[in-house]
């Protein structure tokens, strides 16, 4: 070997180390990034000897990726569901006040037994309307509630589908880059790693599985097949609900042209965000909703008057309790959608409007002007036939619809406290589930970061082998300098 090869032997190799070190020190820069993958140079020797930097690559593993992928799709749809029952347990887990309908129904019947036992106390029959108003103003409370986590959940489905379409538009960008990288002969490696950090980002709305094309290029699609970015981003859509009530139904999320969530939904990703939250809005929150109507149409059946008269023609009307379908009373055995939302004492019974208490025991609070429904026709003081009754139906079995889940025969109280036990038991199963997948993603995670990410003593060594590398190098060249200066000497100059 010539002495100019040599030198351009030890020229070539100072060059790539510095490059390697450049590399190494890029390395160590995202040490503390989760998204960085480590890079490494692939040297290769020319013909004449030296050597060069073909490319650069960066640590992969597919596997890990794609389980970490279905690991933060799963995470962050399960920990929508916890914040959604964690805000519907307010109706019902309130220690100091006890104002769930369960409690205010054992409160209800307790003064209703009381005045029964006294009915000439005036005292005690504003005490039971107070209870039963309280009763009513739990179920409109927990109602508004209820809508208010389907109206948040819908805003939040909103927010999460623009997100979705913002993280589409930033990965075709990244995308692009990448493809023109490969075919440039480029190192497109950090944009590898923006894109897989795109990537993750658009798992925790929906879930997603990838096809990746020789020149780099990738497809997303759904987990149920539905295509979200083959060449440019596929539109998904979604049109916001602007005021919940029981009986709205929220609109639907359209990818592509096809519904994945709502009513209409025809396919729907198995995990996501947006899955989620659309369960939340449409199932989790409306079965709920149906208990607490389911309730409140067994109060206004409980209080109910019926015709008192020798012979009965008029039908049943609510007495006590009064909803806004009166003065016809509720089907039975069906669950009437949003009842628990406008059910309220009646006014002829409530003093606070005007009423008359006595009307509790006596009759006639559903049309104070017919005798009718009056039942103590003698306006006799010490009358509780009727506060018995009332407890009688109180405690009574009832039909209840079986869409509302809570058991379809039961007493009110027990219904109720069936509702509760539904509610928890939800609450605390989507716990431990949010539990379970938040430490799946985390070792997901881990594992892939292990397997890709950058390791500092790694690094550090890599660096004192460059650096020997380097000083072989340096040696090299003086040690050819030197045969340059004794050729020189020689040749006599």
């Amino acid at each position: 070997m010539s002495l100019s090869i040599g030198l351009d032997v030890a020229v070539s190799g100072l060059s790539v180390t510095a490059d390697q070190t450049a590399l190494v020190s890029r390395n160590v820069a995202r040490a503390g990034d989760p998204h960085a993958t480590r890079k490494s140079a692939n040297v290769v020797t020319g013909p004449g000897g030296g050597v060069r930097i073909a490319s650069i690559t960066r640590v992969a593993n597919q596997a890990l990726f794609d389980r970490m992928l279905a690991a933060s799709t799963s995470a962050s749809g399960q920990k929508a569901i916890v914040a959604a029952l964690d805000t519907l347990d307010q109706t019902i887990n309130d220690p100091e006040l006890d104002a769930s309908p369960a409690a205010q129904i054992a409160k209800f019947a307790s003064a209703l037994q009381q005045y029964a036992q006294a009915p000439q106390n005036v005292t005690l029959a504003r005490a039971a309307v107070g209870a039963a108003s309280d009763l009513a103003d739990a179920l409109n409370t927990a109602t508004q509630t209820v809508q208010q986590v389907r109206g948040q959940a819908d805003a939040d489905i909103a927010g999460s589908v623009s997100r979705l379409n913002d993280l589409l538009s930033q990965f075709q960008t990244v995308n692009t880059r990448i493809k023109q990288g490969t075919a440039a002969g480029a190192d497109v490696t950090d944009d590898l790693d923006q894109r897989d950090q795109i990537l993750t980002s658009i798992s925790e709305e929906i879930g997603v599985r990838t096809v990746t094309r020789a020149d780099g290029d990738m497809a997303i699609y759904t987990d149920n097949g539905l295509t979200l970015f083959d060449a440019g981003p596929r539109a998904v859509s979604f049109s916001p609900t602007t005021l919940f009530q029981a009986s709205t139904a929220g609109a639907a999320v359209v990818v592509d042209g096809v519904a994945i969530t709502g009513n209409t939904g025809l396919i729907g990703p198995s995990s996501g965000r947006i899955t989620a939250l659309a369960q939340v809005r449409d199932s989790i929150a409306v079965t709920y909703q149906s208990q607490l109507d389911e309730i409140a149409r067994g109060l206004v059946q409980v209080g109910s008057e019926s015709d008192q008269s020798a012979t009965p023609t008029l039908p049943d009307a609510p007495g006590l309790f009064t909803w806004g379908g009166a003065p016809a009373m509720p089907a039975s055995g069906a669950v009437q959608v949003g009842l628990a939302g406008t059910i309220k004492v009646n006014p002829a019974v409530d003093p606070a409007q005007g009423g008359d208490p006595a009307r509790l025991r006596d009759g006639g609070a559903s049309n104070p002007g017919n005798p009718a429904y009056v039942y103590n026709a003698t306006g006799a003081t010490g009358y509780s036939d009727r506060l018995n009754q009332l407890l009688d139906k109180l405690d009574a079995q009832r039909a209840f619809d079986p869409t509302a889940q809570a058991g379809s025969s039961a007493t009110l109280s027990d219904f109720a406290s069936n509702s509760v036990a539904w509610l928890q038991a939800a609450r605390k199963s989507a716990s431990d589930a949010g539990d379970y997948k938040s430490a799946l993603l985390e070792r997901s995670s881990q594992a892939l970061s292990n397997a890709t990410g950058v390791n500092l003593d790694e690094e550090m060594t890599l660096l004192l082998d460059l650096e020997r590398s380097y000083q072989a190098s340096s040696k090299l060249i003086s040690t050819i300098d030197s045969m340059f200066g004794a050729l020189l000497s020689a040749a006599g100059r």
